[in-house]
Formats: structure tokens, sequence, C-alpha cells
């Protein structure tokens, strides 16, 4: 018997359908551009120039990785893929932000089971808007189409981002002192951590239907529509207030997987503890509707789940009123959570049992 032709698309990849894809996200991609961008997508590597840091004293660049986990099973399910990308690009800029960092550029990598240029889009749009609303530059990426290995309805996100800061500048935990206070910024909702708990326990056995019924509980959304609201970036307002009140800020923490108890820590030097007071911030709905459904305690959703704050800043205390001040007037929504005292790195809590006790 004659051997027979098989080609790359026969077996699963369509290089043809990746090319209308690169077409379909142009716009998207150059809508993000900065002026520091050279040349253009379609190249073997982004080319950013950093002629901007020859200003710095000692800059430094900050590098950060992250994906979306298992929140895209989510969005699978309710075929809502235009916000992921704004998870996406937040987990990556939150984190280098935490140096004081300013992100400028981003790339992410796309696993796909079946290449739909369309589809891509979609998600692609997500991370752009997640780039403008950051300032990053959305400079390159990958496309990859996995036949055989992922289901065709099945993709995967990660992301890469690269910023700089002046390293006299930088946050720092070495800074942090007793006496100065806790600035928590409030949380979109659950962010993109914990959705392995969530979905186990508002997801799984639900049909179409169920999910996407408003619930009183959660102030008429859907569990689809609340479990699926994107990640809140902080980038431009925190760099504003560090940029109008130098020094203020001395450390940050990004509040991701391990909730407080397991990020604030890392904002600390050796010889401070963190004392957090409970129920001096508002906990979304959907925290609040998760955490009742998987019956959690209280000191297990403090190291599982943002609890309503995405990001705590640790400030100068003679300069903590203008510092809110300052994010309040960007749309941050601010709450004084605690205070640094001596320790030994650790975090703690005051008001034990008060942690959805917040009244306005």
């Amino acid at each position: 018997m004659a051997d027979q032709e098989i080609t790359y698309a026969q077996a699963g990849v369509d290089t043809a359908e990746g090319a209308r894809a690169v077409d379909a996200i142009k716009g998207i991609v150059h809508d993000t551009y900065r002026p520091e961008v050279v040349g253009d997508i379609g190249g073997f590597g982004g080319l950013f120039s950093i002629a901007a840091a020859k200003d710095m004293e000692e800059p430094l660049l900050v590098s950060g990785t992250d994906g979306v986990g298992t929140k895209l099973k989510v969005a699978q399910l309710a075929g809502k893929h235009n916000t992921v990308g704004i998870d996406l690009v937040a987990m990556c800029v939150n984190d280098i932000l935490a140096t004081g960092a300013e992100p400028l550029f981003f790339l992410d990598y796309i696993a796909i089971g079946k290449l739909e240029a369309e589809a891509v889009a979609e998600v692609v749009s997500g991370i752009g808007e997640g780039c403008k609303q950051s300032g990053c530059a959305l400079i390159g990426g990958e496309m990859a189409e996995h036949p055989g290995v992922m289901d065709p309805d099945d993709y995967d996100l990660s992301g890469f981002c690269v910023g700089v800061v002046d390293r006299p500048k930088m946050l720092d935990s070495e800074s942090v002192r007793e006496g100065d206070l806790l600035i928590g910024l409030a949380s979109s909702g659950l962010h993109s951590n914990g959705y392995s708990l969530a979905r186990k326990v508002c997801v799984e056995g639900k049909n179409v239907e169920e999910l996407a019924s408003p619930h009183e509980e959660l102030d008429g959304q859907s569990v689809q529509d609340a479990l699926l609201t994107p990640t809140r970036i902080y980038v431009k307002q925190v760099l504003s207030a560090i940029k109008q009140h130098p020094g203020a800020i001395r450390a940050l923490a990004h509040i991701t997987g391990g909730g407080i108890s397991e990020n604030l820590n890392r904002a600390l030097p050796k010889t401070c503890d963190a004392e957090v007071d409970l129920g001096t911030w508002t906990v979304p709905s959907i925290v609040k509707f998760v955490c009742n459904a998987a019956h959690l305690d209280e000191t297990e959703a403090l190291k599982t789940f943002n609890m309503g704050l995405g990001m705590i800043l640790i400030v100068d205390p003679s300069q903590a009123d203008d510092v809110e001040q300052t994010l309040v007037a960007a749309g941050e929504t601010t709450y004084r959570v605690g205070r640094i005292k001596a320790g030994s790195g650790e975090v703690c809590y005051t008001n034990n049992g008060g942690l959805y006790s917040y009244s306005a």
C-alpha cells in the first residue's frame, strides 16, 4: 500500500488559521503600544527601548510571570472569554508593583486545543484591556495549538511582564518600622485565586441555568458572573501615590493565593509583625458566598482568599491621610486595617470572629 501524505493541518494544526488569528489581534495589540515599542508583532522577538531608564540612578528590571488558573474553567462553562485576559495581566503587574516598579511590556502564551481566530481575539481583547489599565505594552506572545493533548474547546493562559524601578526608590521590607499603618485596597472579588475550591463548592453539579441565575446573596448577580469579575489592577493608582508622596509607602503586599495570612508577611522585616484588625473592611458578596458554601472557618478563609483586600500598603503614619486621599481620588476604596508592631515577621489578627462585621 502506497504511503499517503499527511499534512500538518490533517494532524490537527492549522497554520493558516494561526496567521488569521495574528491578523485578528493586531488592532488590540497596537492599542496597548507605548512610545518605547520598536517594530511590530510578527517578529521573532519583541523590541522595547529602555532609553528612559538612563535618567535613573540605578535602574533595576523587575520581571513577573503567572497564569489565571482554574478560573478559566468557569469562563469556558459560561462561554465568556473576554475578561480572563485582564486577570492574566493583573496577576503579573500587581506582583511587580510590590517593588514599586512601573510595568513596561507584557507577553502572553495561549495554549489551545483547536485554534479559532475569533476565539483567540476574544481572549486577547482582555489581555489588551489589562495592558491598557496598567500602562504596559503587549509586544509579543505565542499561540500554540495542542491537538491530542487538549480538548478542542480547552485553553490555558500564562503571561510574563517586565518593569523598571530606580533602586533608591524601590519598596522594600527593610524600610518597614514599628508604628507604620496598614492601608488595604478593596478587591473586586476573588480575583484569580482559590478557584479550585470555589468551583468545587459553587460550580460542580450545577447546570448552565443554575450558574446563570441571579442570586440575592450576590446582590443580584449570577454565580458565573460574580466568579468571572476581573482582578483589579492597582498599578496606575499606586504608582501615582508613590510619586506624589515620596517615602510614604514603605512596602506593599499583593494578596493572592495564601490570602492575607501568607502574603502580607512577605512585606515584613524579621523584626516586625503586621497586626490586622478584622472587621475593618467590606468582604465582597462572592467571597462570603464561597466561604459559606465551603463552611470555611475564619482562619482557613484568611489563608485561602483575599477576603476583600487585593493589596495592602504599609505606610508612614504621618503621611497616611495624604496617601489615602490620593488613592481615593484615583478611584480606589481604602481601609485602615491595622498596624506594624515589634515582632518576628508574622501576621496576627485582632477582633477574632469579626471578619464579616464591617459597617460603614
